[in-house]
């Protein structure tokens, strides 16, 4: 099986590498074949289950805005954005069926908040662009000829017997192929959600080929507080691990519009502002997704970590003590308090200045509060962070392929012509809020490209 240009990968930089490839093959007069090699049955599954199904696929800040949310890989992302932009994306998707919304925080939804329809919008553009889409191909080596490059592949074929919604019955069949292509994008995506495909697979063919990679390390992730979960273990705890009988007082909960400091070794690392959730994993929700890149890696070297909890971000400490001394006052002359005890009041008081259901959380984590000190308390909770969920459920993977390797301008390996990478697989990662997802739509939209383009040099 031959193609002028072949895409390991079928997920959001595969997919627009293959309409890059194929746009500038249509305004070329040599012309060419894009082929995409994607090892599950469908394509696009981690966009499927992007911001818990909604896929927040793209952010329409301005460049300067855009890239301050990028934590590694500036300049790798930096030319690729400027070729596809995400108003850029935005008009692709609808050209091909999708209307999209924007919402708080400069951030795009499909219309419908329905991911799927994300990846239908790019299945059907590929189709009228006249990429071949091969399922269940699953690349096992990749071989460096000439002039060519060589795929050993297992391709796997499930067909379907039968009329839903009565029983169904498949067969599968496996057969081995080998692929070559003038030109190759490795575009595999990294080692977040592996039950997607991405599992790691793409680093291996570039050690394979001799191209290096920086530390990898799990990003927007859960962090674990220390006695959340039932496990002594630091470092990487199991999201599965069961919570103990403190995280389970947390794990439900959110915290709206706090402030959340993180202190590695005791000196003040990051602080972000918005909001907070408590999941069976940890601490999530956007701010807890903000610090869990410094807070792994921190962990992974060894370093204390731990995090500081601001319930009262806009009020001065001198203003919370007074309305708190203020309240206990109602609290403790209201008749309906005659004869309850110190502990039920207080309770009460805190129902009053946090979400109730936050309340014994609290109290277990600050068991000598009082009315005198509860201001800097809910000005500063503290928590020691024992560790982070892995990759089963993180968002992205931090580092991968940097700059050293590949020419930032067109994404080729600087050691091997006719090789280039995109998406998650380089050293490229961003916060929470679309970032990543545009930065693999536009590393793959230039991979694609100048792949293309340079067949006809």
């Amino acid at each position: 099986m031959k193609s002028d240009i072949i895409i390991i990968g079928g997920g959001a930089a595969g997919m627009l590498a293959a309409l890059g490839a194929a746009k500038q093959l249509e305004e070329s007069p040599v012309g060419g074949t894009v082929t995409v090699l994607e090892k599950q049955q469908k394509i696009g599954r981690k966009i499927m289950v992007t911001g818990k199904g909604r896929c927040n696929f793209t952010n329409v800040k301005p460049w300067e805005d855009f890239a301050a949310h990028i934590r590694s890989g500036r300049p790798l992302v930096d030319p690729a954005w400027h070729s596809l932009t995400p108003d850029d994306v935005i008009a692709l998707l609808k050209s091909n069926g999708m209307q999209s919304v924007v919402e708080r925080g400069d951030r795009a939804f499909p219309a419908s908040h329905l991911s799927g329809d994300v990846v239908d919008a790019l299945r059907r553009a590929a189709m009228i662009a006249g990429v071949k889409i091969v399922p269940g191909c699953k690349v096992d080596s990749i071989e460096r000829g000439s002039r060519v490059f060589r795929l050993s592949c297992t391709v796997t074929t499930v067909k379907e017997f039968g009329r839903k919604p009565g029983p169904v019955r498949t067969e599968t069949t496996t057969e081995q192929v080998t692929y070559s292509a003038n030109r190759l994008i490795i575009a595999t995506g990294g080692l977040s959600y592996p039950w997607t495909g991405s599992d790691g697979d793409g680093y291996r063919f570039a050690e394979s080929l001799g191209i290096a990679h920086t530390d990898l390390f799990p990003s927007l992730t859960a962090i674990v507080p220390d006695g959340y979960k039932e496990t002594d273990l630091t470092g990487y705890i199991e999201r599965r691990t069961p919570l103990s009988p403190k995280g389970e007082l947390f794990n439900g909960n959110n915290l709206d519009n706090v402030r959340l400091s993180l202190y590695i070794d005791g000196s003040l690392s990051r602080e972000e502002f918005g909001d907070i959730e408590f999941t069976d994993g940890g601490l999530e929700g956007p701010l807890g997704f903000a610090v869990s890149r410094d807070a792994v890696k921190a962990l992974i070297k060894g370093s204390k970590v731990s995090v500081s909890i601001d319930l009262k971000p806009s009020v001065e400490p001198e203003k919370l003590d007074e309305d708190i001394h203020g309240r206990w006052q109602e609290i403790v002359h209201d008749p309906r308090s005659r004869g309850a005890s110190f502990r039920k009041l207080f309770h009460i008081l805190l129902g009053k200045l946090m979400p109730w259901e936050l309340t014994l959380a609290f109290l277990g984590d600050n068991p000598s509060v009082s009315v005198d000190s509860l201001a800097g308390m809910l000005k500063d909770w503290k928590m020691d962070i024992a560790g982070y969920v892995g990759y089963e459920r993180a968002v992205v993977t931090a580092g991968g392929i940097p700059s050293e390797e590949v020419v930032p301008k067109t994404l080729e390996s600087r050691k091997i012509p006719g090789l280039y990478f995109a998406g998650e697989l380089l050293d490229v990662d961003a916060d929470t809020g679309g970032y990543n997802l545009q930065c693999a739509f536009s590393t793959g939209w230039l991979a694609g490209r100048s792949a293309a383009a340079s067949l006809s040099v």
